[in-house]
């Protein structure tokens, strides 16, 4: 399966780094692809070290005004020309999508991509892995916005949320059959 993972390319400490580093080892050893944003920096490179590692594919969409930090080891990198392009790619070379910590720029995939599956303009599954609570309050909003009649499906059929890599990974694979 191709799951891409949008997270952060910061420096984090261990709450977030650990957790993420054994969720790729389950994607490597798998055998997933991770389709990512291609960054060697941060969360992003542990994720793809850790895929790769444990015997996984890489497929990096990077962006041309940050080309200079892709990786270069990866199975397949594509450099897009702006933002809006990198996320549409992202998708399409994805068969599901696991939503890790990150700041704005994850953020703003995040709810770009749930407000397509919304409009149904991609029905993949989407998770978003909860790490050390860290998607709690959007969980509430997301609540929140369901109970007063917000969201036009229910909340359970936009996005699925993880409290850690091994639930994500179960989700993932008995939505897509895999035993």
């Amino acid at each position: 399966m191709n799951i891409c993972v949008f997270l952060s390319a910061a420096d984090l400490d261990d709450r977030y780094t650990r957790p993420a580093r054994e969720f790729a080892e389950l994607l490597g050893r798998g055998g997933h692809t991770l389709v990512w944003g291609g960054s060697e920096s941060g969360l992003m490179k542990v994720v793809a070290d850790g895929v790769q590692e444990s015997g996984g594919r890489l497929v990096g969409v990077s962006v041309d005004f940050m080309a200079a930090q892709a990786r270069t080891d990866a199975d397949e990198m594509v450099i897009a020309r702006d933002l809006a392009e990198r996320k549409a790619l992202l998708l399409e070379k994805a068969d599901a999508v696991v939503i890790m910590v990150g700041g704005m720029g994850t953020l703003d995939e995040a709810t770009e991509i749930l407000e397509l599956k919304k409009h149904g303009r991609h029905d993949k599954p989407v998770v978003l892995l909860n790490t050390a609570g860290f998607y709690d309050g959007l969980r509430l909003q997301f609540q929140r916005m369901e109970d007063e009649g917000f969201l036009p499906l229910p909340l359970t059929d936009l996005v699925f949320f993880a409290k850690d890599g091994v639930g994500a990974l179960a989700y993932l694979e008995e939505w897509s059959g895999i035993q």
